[in-house]
C-alpha cells in the first residue's frame, strides 16, 4: 500500500466526512444551501474514490473508506452534535478499527 493510496483515503474521508456533516447542518437548519453543499461535496468525494480503487483495488479502497469514515463520524459526532453511542457500538467501532488493520497488515513475499 503506497504512501499516495493512504493520503487519498484521507483525502476522500475528510471530504465524505464534511459532505455529512452539512447533511447534518441542514437537519438543524432547514437551508437547502447545505443539501446543495453537501451532494457536491459527496460528488468530489467520489471522485476520489475512482482513484483510490485504481491504486489498491475495490475491496480495499471500500472497506478501508468505510473503517476511516465509521472512526472520523464519530469523532464529528461526539465533538461537534453532542451525540454519544452506547459500549456495543463503541464494540463496532473497535472491530473495525481491528478489521482495518488486519486488512492493511504487510503480505509476505510471493502472496
Amino acid at each position: 500500500m503506497s504512501g499516495t493510496f493512504i493520503a487519498l483515503l484521507l483525502g476522500s474521508s475528510a471530504i465524505f466526512m464534511a459532505a455529512a456533516s452539512a447533511s447534518r447542518t441542514y437537519i438543524s437548519t432547514g437551508n437547502w444551501l447545505w443539501v446543495a453543499l453537501s451532494m457536491t461535496l459527496y460528488v468530489a468525494g467520489n471522485l476520489i474514490m475512482i482513484r483510490i480503487m485504481r491504486e489498491g483495488g475495490l475491496g480495499l479502497a471500500i472497506s478501508g473508506s468505510a473503517i476511516v469514515q465509521l472512526i472520523m463520524v464519530n469523532v464529528i459526532a461526539f465533538a461537534v452534535f453532542g451525540e454519544r453511542i452506547t459500549n456495543i457500538q463503541m464494540g463496532g467501532v473497535a472491530l473495525g478499527i481491528l478489521a482495518m488493520m488486519l486488512m492493511m497488515w504487510p503480505r509476505q513475499a510471493g502472496n
